[in-house]
């Protein structure tokens, strides 16, 4: 979800890339230079993705967004109707848009440092270079560890169609971006022909079972729709059978689980470049440029736009979610609900919710409130892509790979366990691992093959 260290702590480039001798360029950007409120964002936003993702760790696909089997019907039912309705409310999407507006003010202000360093002329190179490491570190990831991997698609949008965004202002970026999410969240809304389609057969459906109920005689017609209607609500069904199924083919094995990667995530990825994704990440990474240069990325902005911001942005997503969840419910989570209160409008607010959320952390950032946690926080944002993939190594393990095999045996609530121990790693190794050293491990590899040259890791001690 996401994941990107957008706001690097170090732009290098090397000196015969410039046709002079070594420039500001190629130095560490100082602590001074460090926009701390990114990094406190992303840090919150890579913790916050993981809200959502966990339950891919830990259980099949088809349980993701709403779990399957005793999850609402047995002992702990209101305990995980309410970890679902918040993970709508304040996760889902929301933390996904978030990684993408840093990404794209990431764009911003690694070109724009460098310019400013004398090295224009070669930023575009080092632009390229950089995107295309991060492509292959996306397909590894995607292919050797999780196939849920984004920084394929981040990757693969900031080369089509980032670079020449860049010098636009701020407003134009604004704009743009939010007319692509509305198309993104139209094109959405739109699809909900399909489900008044369902809706139209399950109604001649019921009439059909009333008069068998009335003992009258069916025609071949209304057979006929008996036989549509019980196709498409197979097409729908998930039983224990099917959960089963797949969690057997989970733990089938480390190489298997590469063999089923390889197939069912590189060959559409490759195939179709996932056209909705970068129409998706594209908007929102617009709008992260525009927000970046206005100043609300950096907490620069005044008390009173962010909370106008966040007033707004949650009286525009909320209600709508929480509809949504409780209708969904009350349908004992029928198929057609889902569709109609869930999917199709999911993309209007969403831009919104997460527009609010990370109001809410400037706030926090500006007032102090966060100041116990922020320097583990931006730790962890500093170190954002390290901690992703270490974030799948450790699920991995946890629910594939490691003796326990928890793959598809956790209640729901319980994979929240899994999360606040990964949170735990991510907030203290990382700030551990920065006492020591510069970058993250993985940032470090991928700086090094940026600019064709290692970089110094270990951070200079002073007299």
């Amino acid at each position: 979800m996401n994941l990107i260290e957008v706001a690097p702590n170090t732009i290098f480039v090397r000196a015969e890339e410039l046709g002079s001798k070594p420039s500001t360029l190629e130095q560490p950007t100082t602590l001074r230079e460090r926009i701390s409120s990114i990094d406190v964002l992303r840090g919150f936003a890579l913790l916050g993705i993981l809200v959502m993702n966990i339950d891919d760790f830990a259980a099949p696909e088809a349980g993701h967004d709403i779990p399957i089997g005793t999850a609402f019907v047995g002992p702990h039912a209101h305990l995980n109707l309410v970890i679902l309705i918040l993970k709508w409310v304040f996760f889902e999407g929301k933390m996904r848009a978030i990684f993408s507006m840093l990404f794209g003010a990431g764009v911003v202000l690694m070109t724009t440092r460098a310019e400013k360093r004398g090295g224009g002329g070669q930023i575009a190179d080092i632009y390229l270079r950089r995107n295309m490491w991060l492509l292959l570190i996306g397909l590894l990831h995607g292919c050797l560890l999780w196939n849920g991997d984004i920084l394929f698609t981040y990757a693969f949008t900031a080369l089509l169609l980032l670079y020449p965004l860049r010098k636009l202002r701020a407003k134009t970026l604004l704009l743009a971006g939010t007319f692509i999410s509305l198309v993104l969240a139209t094109y959405a809304l739109m699809q909900v022909t399909k489900t008044a389609d369902d809706l139209s057969l399950h109604r001649k459906d019921a009439l059909v079972a009333a008069d068998r109920l009335a003992g009258r005689t069916i025609t071949p017609e209304q057979k006929e729709i008996e036989a549509q209607w019980v196709k498409r609500v197979n097409q729908h069904k998930f039983t224990e059978a099917d959960l089963q199924k797949e969690v057997t083919s989970a733990h089938a094995g480390y190489w298997t689980g590469v063999e089923h990667r390889l197939l069912h995530y590189v060959g559409p990825t490759a195939a179709s470049f996932d056209l909705f994704n970068i129409i998706e990440f594209l908007g929102a990474m617009m709008m992260g440029m525009g927000l970046f240069k206005t100043g609300f990325l950096t907490a620069e902005s005044s008390y009173t736009t962010y909370a106008w911001t966040a007033v707004i942005g949650f009286l525009l997503s909320v209600p709508l979610y929480v509809i949504g969840i409780w209708k969904v419910y009350a349908s004992g989570f029928f198929f057609l609900d889902i569709e109609k209160w869930l999917y199709a409008p999911y993309y209007l607010p969403r831009e919104a919710g997460a527009l609010a959320i990370a109001a809410v952390v400037m706030i926090a950032i500006k007032s102090g409130v966060l100041r116990p946690l922020q320097h583990a926080l931006a730790a962890v944002g500093q170190t954002a892509l390290s901690n992703y993939l270490l974030t799948t190594v450790i699920c991995q393990f946890i629910f594939l790979w490691g003796p326990w095999k928890l793959f598809g045996k956790l209640e729901y609530y319980q994979a929240e366990y899994v999360l606040l121990f990964v949170w735990a790693v991510n907030l203290i190794a990382s700030p551990l691992w920065l006492r020591i050293f510069q970058f993250g491990p993985v940032e470090w590899l991928w700086r090094s093959l940026t600019y064709v040259k290692l970089q110094p890791m270990l951070k200079r001690r002073s007299a």
